[in-house]
């Protein structure tokens, strides 16, 4: 065992004075720190043992079946070159205290620290510098590394990666080819009872060769009738195509120019601008690889109960995914295809009175070539015909994002396309308009507008003189404008059917059934969500397991070829553009190195060339499945060991409840993620418990959010921000502070290099130490709530670390200077109760609350002649999952062997938590009038007689008589005067 035995050389600007050479200061925390971390790493301390295989504890031993397993984890970080600041290791901190305690509870704690490290930042920098995005990446995990470490995390250091590796990019590329060669067969009953779920293609293939599942009929070259044998083997490949989870498709899609590359939907901003970059986003329509995620989407939302997840979150998705139910609706359109409406409210059927498409909507391509007769100059546009019309509305709408469509839908620009369209319940003929705000990707691109149910509908008409018609009653004297509450239906009945008088409810049903009896529509169910665009024009990320044959058709790599590694380009960017030239065409860096590109390959019909996919996976998929690696991060022949993830995630393991979903007992993050990463990893993981990779059916069962630090920054008169570090505060100036002799207003931020405001750990480091870090992140506020960081009030957590030192080691000669005696009776008291809450915050993540009642503690001591052993070894335990190192130096100086980390959480003993009197309060008319110290099991017959006797109630009484005594046992009597 190695001890800290003698005085600390210190180089610090702040020298320990010579007569208190064993003070806890910031050099000496620095010498325990580094010294216990090499100790720790030397032993395998924080090895976590797995039930079976290769990793077992520090002495060799496999999971202890009476240890519960509980798996804790964060969102891993990405490695930027910035390296951290203090607002980072927050929730890092907070898992590390949580695992801590629940290893000394005796579960057994899986908690270890991955790197997400493809991306666009170390492609940005590689494009100016030059240098491979590699070895930017591999320094700047470096840096990460050494600061994490010096926090002191209890990571298993074997359990660790970065996404970039090579056998986890073999991982990542099989699990794209188990999705690519699956399907999703909606009849198939789950192992839970619902219906629906992932299957092999394989499967897929015999039911159509055994002739038990039918042709679809919208495939090309499937005529009707044809049976598998029919066909030829491009066209079978043309219809298992269409089934797969991962498909190729000619696909509407979010094109940066400036970046030279297409984002998925959710990686657009609210502005229409890409969230990395901040360029413009323009609609294209390119052939790309989809993840059909939306096979998921009922799945993806009722499953939400399942978990427990923060409500804000389960919001957000609820909200991404967008169920509605509703009905379809088909209107003929004269000269021309039906056109298909999607409508949460076909109640309003009646009401409708034209109709809007999207301007990619395949009714434009074929447009009357001359106005209809009584067409409004308002709605031409200034055309002189609807094909002019049209086209030009369809050109000025692909210069628009989506989201900037949907932002412009107030001002309701839109043309009249020459169609006219029959509405299904009385064959009026409706104008069919075009309008950007109406999206091809979302429902069918066409929508019935119903302006007397309907704002925006009702402002459309008024800003197009089109009629309205009501179909919801209101009481006379309702100004004018669309009705969009409840209330019986009224103007909705022909000759077949009548809705007027009915309720809303009754009405959707009656004229859902009726449409379905005439074929012109049916109850469905659509989403917001849209299938997940997964292609990028990027060299950083996972290639495609893909090559295409001579016919362009993609064919999978065997596990053999895998994994299939990024090659040397001459140009790492994708070729970008004006950020405004929204007809350029996307270029991507892997198609610059044609000996890569284009491979020779026997897949089983000899040998033959194929070319590669040039395209890149985004970021997203590394972090779709790296919590299964830290099961299994050894594993070479399957994704993660069966066991193992039944032990670690299966369902009901460890705490969770019988039938739970399982996964994850504890992921920390934050809450920027509910619709990116957190929706990808869960339709992941479901498509590998479709497939039988895994058993439970969320990877996440408990979320928790944790806030951001904030810190001052201050802007000049430009409002540009200028470095926090270097303001001073000047009483002179008239804003109270300056930089670089300038006033600048103060304000503030999250901490960020944006805001110049941030704030290294490895200053706090040098100043403090690391555990003074630790304890004063906690203890700043509950881990939900953002809070202001404010290095000045470090030196608090520092103190309490220092009274602790004093507790157990004399400052001058290093003794320990500890009791073995009994602790008084006072003392256990405010032991046992320290504990009992302790415990109890700890459990429900309230550090913050628990770290004040160790204070208290802690000052009790100082109080004392000298510390008893058995409170101070108490105390150093509950402090040790905030202040690893400065405890685990006081245990061993305490004279254990083994260190703290395995030391057991202490118990409350009930004896010490029994009250033996309370204060009870007398009251007059609801003021205090007396006092009495009483037994906790004090009778209310006792209790009143006690307060009527009390010499301040019988003054406040006055003579008066009493109408009633209302007691409250034992706390409290209130006298009620006649």
């Amino acid at each position: 065992m190695r001890r800290y035995d003698s005085p600390v050389s210190d180089q610090s600007p702040n020298p320990t004075p010579d007569d208190v050479p064993y003070r806890y200061t910031a050099a000496l925390a620095q010498e325990i720190e580094l010294r216990w971390q090499d100790e720790w790493d030397e032993r395998g301390t924080f090895f976590t043992p797995n039930p079976v295989g290769p990793l077992t504890d520090g002495q060799g031993r496999h999971a202890d079946p009476s240890a519960r397993p509980f798996f804790v984890m964060d969102m891993f970080p990405y490695p930027s070159g910035a390296g951290l600041h203090v607002g980072h290791p927050l929730g890092y901190i907070a898992t590390d205290v949580v695992g801590r305690f629940r290893r000394m509870c005796g579960d057994n704690v899986l908690h270890a620290l991955a790197f997400d490290a493809f991306g666009l930042p170390a492609e940005q920098f590689a494009v100016q510098t030059g240098q491979h995005p590699r070895v930017t990446t591999e320094a700047n995990i470096a840096i990460m590394q050494r600061q994490l470490r010096r926090l002191g995390l209890a990571h298993d250091p074997r359990r660790s990666f970065a996404t970039i590796d090579a056998d986890y990019v073999r991982w990542t590329q099989w699990i794209f080819l188990q999705i690519f060669e699956s399907w999703y067969d909606e009849d198939a009953v789950r192992p839970d009872g619902g219906r629906g779920r992932a299957r092999p293609v394989s499967e897929l293939v015999e039911e159509y060769a055994a002739g038990t599942r039918p042709l679809p009929t919208d495939v090309e070259g499937v005529p009707e009738g044809a049976t598998w044998a029919d066909l030829d083997e491009a066209a079978r490949r043309r219809v298992i195509d269409t089934r797969r989870l991962a498909y190729l498709s000619q696909t509407p899609v979010n094109w940066a120019p400036g970046l030279g590359t297409v984002l998925a939907n959710e990686e657009v901003t609210s502005d229409g601008r890409s969230e990395r970059g901040n360029m413009p986003v323009f609609q294209r329509s390119l052939r790309q690889w989809n993840m059909r995620i939306t096979a998921y989407a009922d799945r993806l939302t009722d499953d939400l109960e399942l978990i427990d997840w923060p409500e804000k979150v389960k919001s957000m998705q609820r909200h991404w995914i967008g169920r509605s139910t509703g009905a379809r609706v088909r209107f003929a359109v004269q000269g021309g295809e039906q056109v298909e409406v999607f409508t949460t409210r076909p109640d309003t059927l009646f009401g409708a009175t034209f109709l809007v498409v999207s301007p990619e909507h395949p009714l434009l391509d074929e447009v009357p070539a001359q106005w209809p007769d009584g067409t409004s100059s308002a709605w031409t546009g200034g055309h002189a015909s609807p094909t002019d019309a049209v086209s030009d509305y369809r050109r000025q709408a692909a210069a628009k994002t989506a989201v900037e469509r949907q932002q412009d839908a107030g001002r309701k620009t839109g043309v009249f396309t020459g169609h006219l369209a029959a509405n299904p319940v009385n064959g009026e003929l409706l104008p069919v308009f075009t309008a950007d705000y109406v999206l091809m990707g979302y429902g069918t691109g066409a929508i019935m507008a119903v302006p007397g149910g309907d704002e925006r509908d009702f402002q459309f008409a008024e800003a197009f003189g089109l009629p309205v018609v009501y179909t919801v009653d209101a009481p006379e004297g309702t100004p004018p404008g669309a009705r969009t509450g409840d209330g019986a239906v009224i103007n909705s009945s022909n000759d077949e059917i009548s809705l007027d008088g009915l309720e809303v409810g009754e009405a959707k049903e009656r004229i859902v059934a009726w449409l379905s009896s005439k074929g012109v529509g049916e109850g469905t169910v659509t989403y917001r969500l849209r299938d997940w665009l997964f292609s990028r024009q990027r060299y950083w990320g996972e290639p495609f397991p893909i090559v295409y044959d001579e016919h362009d058709t993609p064919i999978a790599l065997p596990l053999s070829a895998l994994p299939v590694e990024l090659p040397e380009v001459p140009d790492f960017s994708p070729r970008t553009y004006d950020p405004d030239d929204a007809d350029s065409e996307p270029e991507p860096p892997l198609g610059r190195n044609t000996d890569w590109l284009y491979v020779e390959l026997d897949l089983g019909d000899g040998p033959k060339r194929y070319r590669r996919d040039a395209n890149t996976m985004p970021n997203w998929a590394g972090s779709c499945w790296y919590y299964l690696r830290y099961l299994d991060p050894r594993s070479d022949d399957v994704l993660v060991d069966p066991a193992l993830e039944e032990y670690w995630m299966g369902p009901g393991h460890g705490a969770q409840p019988a039938g739970s979903t399982g996964g994850v007992d504890l992921y920390v993050g934050g809450v920027e993620h509910a619709v990116l990463h957190l929706l990808y990893a869960r339709f992941w993981h479901k498509v590998l418990h479709d497939l039988g990779h895994v058993r439970s059916s969320e990877p996440f069962h408990k979320l928790f959010n944790q806030g951001y630090i904030q810190a001052y920054a201050y802007t000049d008169e430009r409002g540009v921000y200028v470095p926090a570090a270097e303001v001073v505060e000047d009483e002179t100036s008239p804003t109270g502070f300056r930089w670089d002799g300038q006033p600048v207003n103060r304000e503030y931020g999250k901490i960020g290099k944006s805001l110049k405001n941030a704030v290294s750990p490895d200053e706090m480091y040098e100043a403090y130490g690391a555990d003074t870090l630790r304890v004063y992140e906690m203890s700043m506020g509950p881990l939900d709530l953002s809070r202001p960081w404010e290095t000045r009030a470090v030196v608090g957590a520092q103190r309490f670390l220092q009274r602790l030192w004093r507790n157990v080691v004399d400052e001058t000669t290093g003794e320990v200077v500890v009791s073995d005696e009994e602790p008084s009776t006072e003392t256990l008291r405010l032991l046992h109760r320290t504990i009992a809450d302790v415990r109890e915050d700890m459990t429900g993540m309230r550090i913050n609350t628990a770290i004040a009642k160790l204070i208290v503690l802690n000052n009790h001591l100082t109080t004392l002649e000298r510390s008893p052993r058995s409170v101070v070894e108490a105390l150093v335990v509950m402090t040790a999952p905030v202040a690893p190192h400065i405890t685990e130096e006081l245990w061993a100086r305490l004279g254990h062997d083994e260190s703290v980390v395995h030391a057991a959480f202490p118990q409350a003993d009930p004896r010490y938590l029994v009250e033996d009197t309370v204060t009870c309060v007398f009251q007059v008319q609801g003021k205090v009038r007396g006092r009495a110290e009483v037994a906790p099991a004090v009778g209310e017959d006792e209790l009143r007689a006690l307060a009527l006797a009390d010499p301040g109630v019988q003054r406040a009484l006055a003579g008066r008589d009493v109408r009633t005594v209302i007691v409250r046992a034992p706390r409290l009597v209130n006298v009620v005067p006649a």
